[in-house]
């Protein structure tokens, strides 16, 4: 059996900036055990596979590890793949995930992902948390029912990007991602995100984490158009704006990839 697979890089205009996925474009659902050792032999944070239906596609995302219920860079990637390479010619396209419909945009040269946008609420601090990432958070905020990704604030965009984590131990503590943010110097906010549980010790650019991200800084800021980077050694830029219950986040895509798998 032979798949076609793409790579490109999200949230950058620029090859080797953002953040890498990889995409394979299905007509049916392989068995998930195949789909996990592809994404384990990519070794990128996430491949996307599609399976066209009714007006839109079906989309799953897995990291190396484990599948996940939501991707937001996979997802660019995924929409800037489906228009630049595999013919797709409508302005928008609706994909159906376990997070719900997730709608892509072309908004001039950007891509606009509408997202379900996450509230969180605050918990106590844990000395865990200061020995795992070897700095002391102002606060920890969670998703009500989820051990998915934990908030974890800082003062100042220079503790965020001086943080030195321990992968192991923050890969014990309960949550799979712990998305560490402060306010920003030239944006309004940055982050970096760390989920050594899932395969991924350091994620260079993450669109799922914008979506309690913008929330809580739309409160904290009052205002509801952010602009936002991810300080990550790759590096990033989201143009964010929250818009009701959904969060609209920006960016583009370069193409770095073409081939096939052999199976």
């Amino acid at each position: 059996m032979q798949l076609p697979i793409y790579q490109a890089d999200a949230f950058t205009s620029e090859l080797f900036k953002g953040n890498p996925a990889a995409y394979v474009p299905l007509t049916h659902w392989l068995d998930d055990r195949l789909m996990q050792q592809i994404a384990a032999e990519n070794n990128l944070a996430e491949t996307a596979f599609t399976v066209p239906v009714g007006n839109g596609f079906e989309l799953r995302w897995f990291t190396p590890g484990e599948e996940v219920p939501l991707c937001g860079h996979a997802t660019l990637v995924t929409a800037h793949l489906l228009w630049t390479e595999l013919g797709f010619t409508d302005p928008e396209i609706h994909f159906f995930t376990r997070s719900g419909e997730l709608i892509v945009r072309q908004e001039g040269d950007l891509l606009s992902l509408d997202f379900p946008a996450k509230q969180t609420r605050e918990i106590p601090l844990d000395d865990s948390y200061t020995a795992a990432l070897g700095a002391r958070p102002l606060k920890l905020l969670e998703v009500a029912g989820s051990n998915d990704q934990l908030l974890v604030e800082f003062a100042t965009a220079e503790d965020i990007a001086s943080l030195t984590p321990d992968m192991r131990a923050v890969a014990a503590l309960p949550y799979k991602g712990l998305i560490c943010t402060a306010p920003g110097n030239d944006c309004d906010f940055v982050s970096r995100f760390f989920a050594p549980a899932i395969g991924i010790d350091e994620d260079p650019v993450t669109g799922s984490a914008h979506t309690l991200l913008v929330p809580f800084w739309a409160e904290k800021l009052d205002r509801t158009a952010l602009q936002a980077k991810q300080i990550s050694s790759r590096g990033g830029e989201l143009d964010c704006e929250l818009n009701g219950e959904r969060v609209i986040m920006r960016g583009r895509a370069v193409t770095y990839l073409r081939g096939q798998i052999s199976l």
